[in-house]
């Protein structure tokens, strides 16, 4: 093969190769990463931002990063940004209004998602009595995240605290009457 041939042959390679490269480093992948910042407001919108840009896929994990981020300077306001980041959710279409509705009580609100529900206490709850009081206490420490140390409602977490005591109480009582009317 003569010199000539092979050059072009090379060179043509060498242009085939970089211009692969180049698009490669052009495409439009998001990169989806954590926000960078330790500012609520500006992480949320960092990760609006990656949520319209293909990243749906990590809403869980953006969830808690900014949790992590709101506990970093807790405030009552944070609830606020929450509820206004969740709705913004439910509008783009990411969750439905149950959904963000579930984000937002689950973390920020005194009322248990886990004992909701339209099931008789005998025949649904009370066989699956340890299950649904541990469900509860996995969402007492998600309120306790919420309440207190994202946006200092200590008062919000106590009473969320005390119902869940109360209806470990009332469960317990109920199951011990369902099991003697048997």
């Amino acid at each position: 093969m003569s010199n000539f041939k092979l050059k072009s042959r090379l060179a043509f390679a060498s242009i085939l190769a970089v211009s692969m490269l180049l698009t490669a480093c052009a495409s439009n992948e998001p990169s989806c990463m954590s926000p960078q910042t330790r500012n609520l407001s500006n992480a949320i919108s960092a990760v609006q931002s990656n949520l319209q840009s293909g990243c749906q896929a990590y809403f869980d994990s953006y969830y808690d990063d900014l949790l992590t981020i709101a506990e970093g300077d807790p405030r009552p306001e944070n609830k606020r940004e929450f509820s206004e980041f969740l709705v913004w959710a439910a509008d783009d279409g990411l969750l439905s209004k149950r959904q963000a509705e579930d984000y937002y009580n689950r973390y920020f609100n005194v009322k248990f998602m886990s004992m909701r529900g339209d099931y008789n206490n005998c025949s649904h709850t009370c066989p699956n009595k340890q299950k649904v009081l541990y469900n509860m206490e996995r969402e007492l420490s998600d309120k306790e995240r919420g309440l207190l140390r994202v946006s200092l409602d200590n008062d919000g977490y106590y009473r969320a605290d005390q119902l869940f005591q109360e209806v470990e109480l009332v469960l317990e009582a109920t199951c011990t009457a369902c099991a003697a009317g048997r």
